[in-house]
């Protein structure tokens, strides 16, 4: 849970963006690295690594932060930055972008400080940091290891470790499942703001869930056992998706874990180099809602309904 976070000043001076300590559980990465504060650091290091919080809230249910159109942050933003000697660029333009890579996390080291675009770090709300994206930003993380997502707002810098493509908040990490182990194999994808705005408008939203995402391009089909199969799938069959995941055995494993959970078939749809697995065919429509909270007590709040024909 390796956390570096940069607050900038007009003239892009480095300061960090540490909590307070106290006496929490050590994290299981090793200690933070530091970018060292210019001044008035006070208490901000005392820890040597970040922690978890000693008496943390339910997270279960926060929300995913909301797209929306936003001015780009005054701090945080100048074209190009140096942390350590190496110089990273920062997007002008982070449309299409789409990476895999290991997610990180911190907490209560820097729970209540400032960002690198002068907000205020809390680690309950959905956020996140990033090297080059543009602040703020808002990316949907995809985990590869079981499928879970959260939609999270980046709105400060990290993690400067070339190994990492995004640090978590405490609470995106908890829906991602990663807090134990520190880090996880997750896929990031800037949201389009416009296009989410249009394709949402109206759409109620549920503490803890996504609003549906954008219908993916029909995959070719397996049968509910997992068996690949050549055959296009036919039809309008509705399924309810839950997860596109890059490994095609985790797709298997996670196919095979809600067999066990659920009261409906599974199966895994390949395309594209993704594998996505999808409940179903449902007869009907009011099928939707009982099976999604079946989805949501196992532990997967976001899914969405596909049409084998779409």
């Amino acid at each position: 849970m390796t956390r570096t976070c940069v607050a900038f000043s007009v003239l892009l001076l480095l300061a960090g963006c540490a909590g307070s300590g106290g006496g929490s559980r050590p994290a299981t990465d090793e200690a933070s690295s530091k970018v060292p504060a210019t001044s008035g650091s006070g208490e901000r290091y005392a820890l040597a690594g970040d922690a978890y919080p000693e008496d943390p809230p339910d997270v279960a249910k926060v929300p995913d932060a909301v797209p929306r159109r936003e001015a780009r942050s005054r701090g945080g933003n100048a074209s190009s930055y140096e942390v350590w000697g190496k110089r990273y660029e920062v997007m002008a333009d982070a449309r299409g972008y789409s990476r895999q890579g290991q997610a990180s996390w911190y907490g209560e080291k820097f729970h209540g400080y400032a960002t690198a675009n002068g907000e205020i770090y809390d680690m309950y709300k959905m956020s996140a940091a990033h090297r080059s994206l543009p602040l703020p930003s808002f990316v949907r993380v995809t985990s590869l290891e079981n499928g879970r997502s959260a939609i999270v707002r980046v709105n400060d810098r990290g993690p400067f470790h070339s190994d990492r493509e995004i640090d978590l908040s405490y609470a995106a990490a908890a829906r991602l499942g990663i807090l134990e182990q520190g880090t996880g194999g997750v896929k990031v994808e800037v949201i389009d703001v416009e296009r989410w705005s249009a394709d949402n408008a109206g759409t109620p939203r549920t503490a803890g869930v996504s609003p549906p995402r954008e219908a993916p391009v029909a995959p070719a089909a397996t049968d509910v056992r997992g068996g690949v199969s050549d055959a296009p799938v036919t039809g309008r069959d509705v399924f309810l998706q839950v997860a596109a995941l890059g490994s095609a055995d985790g797709a298997r494993e996670l196919r095979s874990r809600l067999e066990g959970e659920i009261d409906r078939p599974v199966r895994v749809a390949s395309a594209t180099g993704l594998h996505r697995v999808q409940v179903g065919p449902l007869e009907h429509a009011d099928q939707v809602d009982p099976i999604r909270e079946q989805l949501r007590r196992a532990g997967f709040a976001q899914t969405f309904v596909v049409n084998d024909a779409d």
